[in-house]
């Protein structure tokens, strides 16, 4: 008789790689400026690892969907992406830089293994009565993830050296290897390597996301939210200087921010809500454009309160956005619409903190109403694609 794939395990390889992944933004900014000195070559590092996912996600995806056995398919993404930061560590020692640049673009395009390629696997893990639930849990581990990741990337290099740090990033990458190997093999149609070209797949996973109204507004309204996260992310270090009394206190306010989204998911994970996740998708977004308004003029006691009004208002539009894709994707493109949601993301966030960094000199409120308005924006976006579709014979 077949085993079943513990749940636990799906869960400790989720937050082992989330873990590593979120550490290794942190390790990659301290490594890279710990070994050439340059502020711009550590941040191009990180956006060039941080841009590769939107071209990587959707091509991984598809690959994960057409595979016989998709958790292995997932778990050589893992070890390209931990063997990468390595490579990224002996470059910046050795290399050009252009070198190591090429080789973190290159890890890059395997990110979106860590989130979308393994949230995908979900349904061939629990039956669907346990979706819901099993889908919130799941979003706590990103939660969690952010939470731990920059901490721990941190603390590493303040005891050990920052290329420690970058080492313990794809080592807790690795770790999860082995629970990506023994992924079960999903139920249900699959595509086989060869019976249609790789563009056909990637253009039905394309319009599935975008003719699909569910899909569709889930991915917009979740790429503006993301947007929004970014400038708040870079906004931390300014609002700690000016309203919390010092710079290193600026990081605090993401630690809220990812604490009070675990807290909610947890919640949401024992009460379910009666909202339907469309309605709480675009909810989400409206109470963070909230928090970032208040966080906008707000005081010591009030700014916490408002990136803990941010953190309760992203976990929930998370775990949303995981249910409308798993409730709307066909499986033969699952985890090609994951991951190309989570590419767009990221690209999204990217996007956020790159902009909000330089606007931060020009007025740190300034910045933060803008960036509450993009949160804002996503509402009406949400409601501008229409609720009805006619869906493609292909893609029903």
């Amino acid at each position: 008789m077949k085993r079943r794939y513990p749940f636990l395990v799906f869960v400790a390889g989720a937050l082992a790689a989330r873990t590593g992944d979120e550490m290794s933004g942190p390790a990659l900014l301290l490594a890279g400026y710990a070994l050439t000195g340059s502020a711009a070559g550590a941040s191009s590092l990180l956006a060039g690892i941080t841009v590769a996912a939107v071209v990587g996600g959707p091509v991984l995806g598809a690959l994960l969907d057409r595979a016989g056995h998709p958790g292995r398919v997932l778990a050589g993404a893992l070890i390209l992406y931990a063997a990468g930061l390595g490579a990224i560590l002996l470059g910046l020692a050795r290399a050009p830089f252009a070198v190591t640049l090429l080789i973190a673009m290159s890890a890059g395009s395997a990110a979106p293994a860590l989130s979308g390629g393994w949230t995908a696997q979900l349904p061939g893990v629990v039956p669907p009565d346990r979706l819901p639930r099993a889908g919130a849990f799941d979003a706590m581990t990103f939660n969690a993830a952010s939470l731990a990741g920059p901490a721990l990337a941190g603390g590493v290099a303040a005891v050990l050296g920052a290329p420690a740090a970058l080492v313990v990033s794809a080592v807790l990458v690795g770790a999860a290897i082995p629970a990506a190997w023994t992924l079960p093999v999903p139920s249900g149609p699959r595509t086989p390597v060869r019976a249609a070209p790789l563009r056909a797949d990637l253009a039905a996973g394309a319009r599935t996301i975008v003719g699909r109204p569910a899909p569709a507004r889930a991915t917009l309204t979740s790429a503006l939210s993301c947007t929004a996260q970014g400038a708040l992310a870079a906004c931390a270090v300014p609002l700690g200087e000016r309203v919390l009394g010092g710079a290193g206190r600026g990081p605090l306010l993401l630690a809220c921010v990812s604490v009070a989204a675990l807290t909610a998911n947890a919640v949401l994970a024992r009460f379910p809500p009666p909202l339907a996740p469309d309605t709480i998708v675009w909810a989400g977004a409206l109470v963070q454009a909230a928090a970032l308004a208040l966080a906008a003029r707000a005081g010591p006691t009030l700014l916490v309160g408002a990136v803990l009004l941010a953190g309760a208002g992203e976990g929930p539009q998370l775990t949303a956005v995981f249910a409308i894709r798993h409730r709307e994707s066909p499986p033969r493109l699952r985890g090609q619409i994951f991951t190309t949601g989570a590419g767009v993301k990221l690209t999204g966030y990217a996007l956020g903190a790159a902009a909000a960094g330089p606007a931060t000199t020009w007025s740190l409120t300034g910045t933060l109403l803008l960036a509450a308005s993009v949160s804002a924006l996503a509402v009406p976006a949400f409601f501008a694609i229409p609720s009805e579709a006619p869906l493609a014979p292909e893609d029903r």
